[in-house]
């Protein structure tokens, strides 16, 4: 692993390095496209590098032009998209042979740390070791999009039952309109551009052994977590004589894959008296952005609880908003009924010493220690969700014992150092 090699005693190199991502957090704020951009903010800091870009994928509302142009000093973005999602095919092929070959000729970088290849393609790729053969390209894996047609969320459309294993037969399935054969043929389309990159990054064991088992060599997949910002916890949210710890957070996307929709059936559930004592704070966003009946399903099960004053809905917020809102709550509930890879609110949480109540699947099993620093759910469970909320709300003795088991993650210059570890040491086949 990249955090068990020491950089003292080899020779140093200054890098340059293209941090490229899907997204730009000025647009986008997911977890993915914040990753990325503070790892590129982490890399221009450090003086192991000599210098240190941003290119990020962008929707400017004028059609996907090819343009890249310079949004701030060392940060560009590129109108560019995805025409076919099947096979991740860019959408305007031209720019990727001029405008983008032409800023890797400019840049000339040593290092591409891509992010992602959705809105962007695959191609790109190709395109870097075309210009350049000798610049190394490291890939960190965000969720399983290779593996999975379905949005990377490896889950079977329409019944959102999970999927442990590819299958060309039970994608076919999912997507009548695809043969066994074109899924196969999408497999090795991947794998042949796989092949260019030089190191996989993962966020979480979890992700790694799934990705090992479509097809990646071990040894080309390390785990290296997301950094996150080096600030102090929060203070324990005062409570008044008799009060609990009764007070939770949902933070993120609101989506049928994040299970926010079986949180509100397990308060709903509860009776009413022992559900007034429960306060849940919504701090989602894009809701609006869903199919009109997940919509009208939360419509129906939030409306209720609002009235009631079980439900607060405080809506999206900003980065630097975080801290204040998670200040104001107890526990941070993750219903996912997905696998996850390893959610950024789950570091976030931990930096402002707020202890976890996750689905037991995928990289949330992972990254929370039950009855460590955190509780483990049945994923999808609306029993057990409503058993687990009432009981952790009815005392303060459980929320003392687990936020002492909390553990300080890896700061955005850790990240940072462990990534120019890999690069010494992995990428460039160099020992210490």
């Amino acid at each position: 692993m990249a955090k068990n090699i020491s950089l003292k005693t080899l020779p140093q190199k200054k890098h340059r390095i293209l941090v490229m991502a899907h997204a730009h957090p000025d647009f986008s704020l997911g977890g993915g496209e914040i990753a990325a951009y503070n790892l590129f903010k982490a890399y221009r800091e450090n003086t192991k590098v000599e210098d240190a870009w941003f290119l990020a994928r962008a929707d400017r509302r004028r059609g996907l032009t090819g343009a890249i142009s310079l949004r701030r000093p060392n940060e560009y973005l590129w109108e560019q998209g995805v025409l076919d999602w099947h096979m991740m095919k860019a959408a305007h092929q031209e720019s990727l042979t001029t405008w983008f070959a032409d800023l890797i000729r400019a840049l000339k970088p040593t290092v591409v740390h891509t992010h992602h290849y959705v809105h962007l393609g695959l191609e790109y790729l190709r395109v870097i070791k075309q210009v350049d053969p000798s610049i190394k390209i490291v890939m960190t894996l965000h969720e399983y999009m290779a593996i999975c047609r379905n949005n990377g969320q490896m889950i079977k459309t329409g019944s959102f039952k999970l999927c442990s294993r590819e299958s060309y037969d039970e994608c076919h399935q999912c997507f009548p309109d695809k043969t066994a054969e074109d899924f196969w043929l999408r497999k090795h389309y991947f794998l042949s551009h796989f092949a260019l990159v030089d190191q996989f990054v993962s966020p979480s064991e979890f992700l790694r052994q799934r990705y090992i088992a479509w097809g990646l060599k071990p040894e080309k997949v390390v785990v290296i977590e997301n950094g996150q910002a080096d600030e102090p916890i929060l203070p324990p949210r005062p409570l008044a004589e008799g009060d609990t710890r009764n007070r939770f957070g949902f933070f993120g996307q609101i989506n049928p894959y994040k299970g926010l929709d079986v949180a509100l059936e397990a308060l709903a559930q509860l009776p009413k008296k022992e559900r007034k004592k429960i306060t849940l704070e919504v701090h989602g966003a894009n809701l609006e952005q869903q199919q009109p009946e997940y919509q009208e399903k939360i419509e129906r099960l939030r409306e209720p609880l609002i009235k009631q004053g079980v439900v607060q809905w405080l809506g999206p917020y900003q980065p630097h908003e975080l801290r204040q809102r998670m200040a104001g709550i107890d526990w941070v509930v993750i219903p996912s009924i997905w696998w996850e890879n390893s959610p950024m609110v789950i570091q976030e949480a931990f930096v402002c010493g707020r202890p976890l109540i996750v689905s037991d699947i995928g990289g949330m099993r992972e990254k929370v220690n039950n009855n460590v620093d955190g509780l483990h759910v049945a994923a999808g469970n609306i029993r057990a969700w409503q058993q687990t909320l009432h009981a952790t709300a009815s005392v303060v003795d459980t929320w003392i014992q687990i936020v002492a088991g909390i553990k300080r993650p890896l700061t955005y210059d850790d990240c940072a150092k462990a990534h120019l570890t890999l690069l010494q040491c992995g990428v460039l086949g160099l020992k210490g």
